[in-house]
């Protein structure tokens, strides 16, 4: 499994939405009022600076926490990206080996920004200790579920798809809780969307979740993605849309997992063109070599 590199579009999204305020004008006739808000316009550059590096330092955090952007393992590649439309984002992706097998878990808190991301640990440690557990799918999200429901009002609702793979044996076991039907393009063009699961987590503490079963063969492509995907408007406040994005998968599957994720994505940008981004966005491509 790589460890090397990390989702670059997270650096891009930690840019500050904030205002400098401009030089102070002179006060000839009011030294002291003019050193007074020298003083004041100083401290809010100090304070501008501390917020910047105190979101740098948890944006570190966050990046050990989610996969690496690439990851191989036997005849598998997978691929990620997640780009935030502010500060932290409330999406994340997790890859852990568990005897052999990866679990993998993408997740997204409803909401966006700082109240999603400052989330994102507890759920993450929610599934991380739930496979500790047990590697079965859907008794990892029951758990994840369960935890997150003690904590209700407090804690928030999220969608969570995560599958258990046997690079061995390219059985893939999933759960898909309240989250958009990951896709599922076999090498003959056949298009498989996954949704057995049950509701988000976070909400019903007794909700039942299904497991679903595939076999990923040579040639394959497993698409997850949030619904910040689907969501994203055009200027004529479209949204991209299921059949976009299935159509887009079928033109790029020919190409290496890295090549498709940037082409969905390039897809979902010429689509927004100028309109901004509403919801923090993420990509996982799975391949099998054929």
């Amino acid at each position: 499994m790589s460890n090397s590199g990390f989702n670059i579009s997270l650096a891009t999204g930690l840019a500050l939405d904030v205002q400098v305020p401009p030089p102070v004008r002179q006060h000839a006739s009011n030294p002291t009022r003019q050193q007074e808000l020298n003083l004041k316009l100083a401290t809010l550059q100090k304070d501008y600076a501390e917020m910047h590096a105190a979101l740098f330092d948890a944006m570190q955090v966050y990046r050990r926490l989610c996969a690496p952007r690439l990851v191989r393992y036997g005849d598998f590649e997978i691929t990620s990206e997640i780009f935030p439309v502010r500060y932290l984002p409330g999406d994340f992706f997790t890859v852990e080996e568990v005897g052999g097998r990866l679990i993998l878990a993408l997740g997204d808190i409803c909401g966006h920004g700082l109240a999603a991301g400052m989330w994102t640990t507890h759920l993450v440690g929610l599934v991380g200790a739930h496979t500790a557990m047990s590697p079965e799918p859907e008794e990892i999200v029951t758990g994840v579920n369960r935890d997150l429901c003690r904590r209700s009002p407090v804690s928030p609702l999220a969608s969570l798809f995560l599958a258990r793979l046997d690079p061995a044996t390219g059985n893939l076991d999933y759960c898909s809780a309240g989250h958009p039907p990951a896709l599922l393009l076999r090498a003959d063009g056949q298009l498989e969307p996954l949704s057995e699961g049950g509701p988000l987590v976070g909400v019903v503490p007794g909700a039942a979740f299904d497991r679903g079963i595939v076999e990923l063969r040579a040639g394959d492509l497993l698409l997850a993605y949030t619904d910040g995907i689907l969501e994203s408007l055009n200027n004529a406040d479209q949204e991209f849309g299921y059949e976009r994005l299935a159509a887009e998968l079928r033109r790029a599957r020919t190409g290496s997992t890295d090549a498709v994720l940037f082409s969905v994505l390039g897809a979902v940008q010429d689509f927004a063109a100028m309109h901004s981004q509403r919801d923090d966005m993420s990509l996982v491509v799975i391949g099998r070599c054929r």
